[in-house]
């Protein structure tokens, strides 16, 4: 069973993942795939209609993706191909123009195509590998939300889903564009043997087990027939210009240097003024012929490029184009840009298609949304540092900034649980929630921004502070904990060096919630009781109780009930105290879990109870569930099993309405519990194995582990015996990897049960003597006897009587210890059963 906390700004701690649209992840993986790609969804960017001079690089790049002719295993030779070359190039054309080619081939990939920007020579927006995969699985339809943290389980879910599609015979292409190193690009390659992928890169990535195809510059021919081509695609066939003069077009071509992407700007700056001649163009790249001379340096190339289209914008869109590097994250949204420029929402975006036109930024991901490739964001950077006063460029920074953290809060108004007025620059919740998705990696990446530049005490460190605060209930609702410890922790350094001690203890609060969520718990105790002694300092009551609550719930984690008990007990009373009825109801909801955990039901019923008339009366339905999936907990334990029930149901309705699918999945285990106890044991599997599903979708790695167990109970009483030693096996290996040693023990115990009646009863001996060590390690005699018990059960049933009878005496002393007659005597007569049966075979 589970149960839900409160206190700041988090609830309890459940780690493990599943998905609903795409994918089921966990450790076995089970894939319900789409009836249809749709290929526009995949992000592959559209072919340039200029593209040519790569003929025999296409063909050898086909001959690498084409299927499988035959062989003994079906499988291919070239997995992965390898694009290199210095920048500007045309490896990303290539990519697109061969991955265009390969979808059009019947059969080839109906599976689609993945494509991902790695940005891999920009340090401030190099993708990691962790970041990537979160878009390649979003590309696979799965929610944010959804998206398991870590490599190895982002990594572990992608390729499996990889393999998914190719078992069901629909091969996927996957293009990284951009990646600096083999460490990158590496974990978002497939490796089933069927899906195939291009990479490109400047550097030549032998690392990665793939066929090499180094890229170089255009001939002149190619260069010639890029330039008139582009320019006739953007002004008709009727535009001449470059055929009408050789000469001119020929000195263009060598000054490009065979780089394709200087070809297309040159010839976007002649289509952008339709009277200005060839030879005009020409005249100014042999101006800047010292930079193009030197093409040994990419960049410089790449330079005077951008010097030429640069020359040609008009002042409002050279200010912007400038600017534009000052946003942190990867992408802009047109009304950031408006608020970097100081202009209006239309004529932000009018600028921003023109500078689109020019080939200086590109859309991103979706309408509204601009991004600059690496090398563009740097050139455009150099000249703002240049042009920094004329362009107000701090003030601009300071208004984007302030528009991030202004628009933050108005978001975190619409996450609030209690009734009352919202910021109306949303319309409610769901819009909210939408312009904090797409702003999430902006958010963070301005705080840590503004972390940074404050470091040195030059810079405004304020945004740092603002928005970890803004955005903890969301970063907690959407799981994000190591952003929100990044985050918190910045906060909590900024705080510091300013002497704002109430500020420091918000963050320690609030760190202290984000270091349970990923169960380090010793780290949580720490930062909670410095914030919970920095109050009383300050003589902040109503804070410090609300530190101490959160301190109990971080207590009662690792099992010290009595101190986490006095702690939710003194917080109640000092909250009560000043009037706080939403404070004392988390204090009293939270004593209640820790009550339930030294089995002192009645008065958990009671402390629940009490939580939720509070938070009914304060009008927070959201708590009031909370409550409610905590007293089905303690109903249960009391044999009040229809009321235990009716409670997780009326919980479970209300976190599917708020869209926590968090706590939905643990009021759903908790309902299959309910049901198990009045032998209603179907239901309860489904109940248990729809449990299992949305933490696997979380990657709620410690309330999967709760689910597995109560499935693998519930599966034992209808007999499906191998299905519940499976279910108990992975329950135990979950709690294990989470460190969570009393449901290891639990969960081994529980394993060698099942063990015992499909008559494995040698592993059912090793699961229970490891149940026996870890509650004697954990200092839990109650389940140590119980687990000397069945011990003792599986030794006799593997017929080795001696140690059966060991395990018996060693029983009944450990419940005689603690006065359980019951037990004691349970155990004494297993003892001489056994030893009567050992005497017979003797004799």
């Amino acid at each position: 069973m589970g149960a839900a906390r409160e206190g700041g700004s988090t609830s309890n701690t459940i780690t493990g993942g599943t998905f609903f649209h795409a994918v089921v992840q966990g450790r076995d993986i089970t894939v319900q795939l789409p009836p249809a790609i749709d290929r526009a969804l995949a992000g592959l960017p559209a072919p340039a209609p200029a593209f040519t001079g790569r003929d025999g690089y296409v063909e050898r790049l086909l001959a690498d993706l084409a299927p499988a002719a035959g062989g003994a295993d079906g499988q291919r030779t070239v997995r992965v191909s390898v694009v290199s070359g210095p920048a500007g190039i045309g490896k990303t054309e290539l990519a697109v123009q061969t991955a265009t080619r390969a979808l059009d081939q019947p059969g080839w990939f109906p599976g689609g195509v993945l494509f991902t920007d790695l940005a891999g020579y920009a340090p401030e927006r190099s993708l990691s590998p962790e970041r990537a995969l979160e878009g390649l699985l979003r590309a696979l339809a799965v929610p944010g939300e959804h998206i398991p943290g870590g490599l190895e389980d982002r990594q572990r879910l992608y390729r499996s889903v990889l393999a998914a599609y190719a078992r069901e015979g629909r091969r996927v292409l996957v293009v990284v564009d951009n990646a600096s190193t083999t460490t990158q690009a590496g974990p978002l390659l497939p490796t089933d043997g069927i899906n195939a992928a291009l990479v490109t890169s400047r550097h030549t990535l032998d690392g990665l087990d793939a066929r090499l195809h180094d890229l170089d510059t255009l001939d002149t021919a190619a260069s010639l027939a890029v330039l008139d081509r582009a320019l006739r695609h953007a002004r008709g066939t009727d535009d001449t210009r470059f055929t009408d003069d050789a000469d001119a077009a020929a000195v263009i071509a060598r000054l490009c240097a065979g780089l394709p992407l200087a070809l297309r700007i040159a010839a976007a700056i002649l289509a952008a003024a339709p009277s200005r001649p060839a030879s005009h163009l020409a005249a100014a790249l042999r101006a800047e012929h010292g930079r193009l001379d030197k093409l040994a340096r990419p960049d410089r190339a790449v330079r005077a490029a951008f010097d030429l289209s640069y020359q040609h914008l008009t002042p409002a869109q050279a200010r912007l184009f400038r600017l534009l590097p000052l946003n942190p994250g990867p992408d802009l949204a047109t009304e950031s840009a408006a608020h970097l420029s100081d202009t209006g929402p239309d004529q932000a975006e009018e600028t921003l298609q023109q500078l689109a036109e020019a080939h200086l930024i590109e859309p991103a991901s979706s309408w509204g949304r601009w991004r600059m490739h690496d090398l563009v964001r740097l050139y455009a950077d150099e000249h703002g540092r240049t042009h920094a006063t004329p362009d107000r460029r701090d003030s601009a920074r300071a208004r984007l900034f302030t528009h991030y953290q202004d628009t933050a809060r108005a978001a975190d108004s619409h996450l609030d649980t209690l009734p009352g007025p919202r910021a109306p620059r949303f319309p409610d919740r769901a819009a909210a929630l939408r312009w904090l998705d797409a702003e999430h990696t902006n958010l963070t990446a301005t705080a840590n921004a503004a972390a940074a530049a404050a470091a040195p005490g030059l810079g405004d460190s304020s945004p740092t502070v603002s928005l970890a605060f803004s955005l903890a209930r969301f970063l907690a609702l959407r799981r994000s904990f190591d952003d929100a410890i990044t985050l918190t922790a910045s906060a909590l350094a900024v705080c510091r060096g300013l002497g704002d001690r109430h500020g420091e203890g918000q963050a320690l609060n609030n760190l202290g919630n984000a270091l349970s969520e990923v169960r380090r718990f010793e780290e949580a105790i720490h930062a909670h009781t410095q914030a919970t002694t920095l109050y009383r300092e300050l003589g902040d009551r109503h804070r410090e109780s609300r530190a101490l609550n959160n301190l109990g719930n971080a207590l009662s984690e690792v099992r010290r009930f009595e101190e986490a008990i006095h702690a939710h007990s003194e917080a109640a009373t000092v909250l009560r105290g000043l009037g706080d009825r939403l404070g004392e109801g988390q204090a009293l909801n939270n004593l209640g879990i820790t009550l339930q955990q030294v089995r002192r039901f009645e008065e958990a019923v009671h402390a629940h109870t009490a939580a939720g008339a509070m938070y009914r009366d304060v009008g927070d339905r959201y708590l009031e569930a909370t409550a409610l999936i905590n007293l089905g907990g303690a109903l249960v334990q009391l044999g009040r099993f229809e009321e235990a029930a009716d409670a997780q149901t009326r919980a479970a309705t209300v976190f599917r309405e708020f869209g926590d699918r968090h706590l939905e999945g643990t009021a759903l285990n908790n309902f299959g519990y309910a049901l198990q106890q009045v032998g209603r044991f179907e239901e309860a599997i489904r109940a248990h194995t729809g449990a299992v599903a949305i933490h696997r979708e979380l990657d709620s790695r410690h309330g999967e582990g709760q689910a597995l167990g109560n499935l693998g109970a519930a599966l034992v009483q209808v007999g499906r015996l191998e299905e519940a030693v499976s279910a108990h096996t992975r329950a135990a290996a979950v709690f294990l990897e989470t460190g969570d040693r009393h449901g290891e023990g639990k969960e081994r115990s529980n394993l060698g049960v099942a063990l015992v009646q499909v008559r494995r009863f040698e592993e059912a001996v090793h699961a229970h003597a490891r149940a026996v060590t870890v509650f004697r390690e954990t200092g839990d005699r109650h389940r140590e006897g119980a687990a000397l018990n069945h011990l003792g059960g599986a030794l006799q049933r593997a017929r080795r009587f001696e140690e059966a009878i060991r395990a018996y005496s060693m029983a009944a002393a450990v419940f005689g210890e603690l006065g359980d007659r019951d037990g004691e005597e349970a155990a004494l007569q297993a003892w001489a059963v056994t030893h009567n049966e050992l005497w017979l075979r003797q004799s």
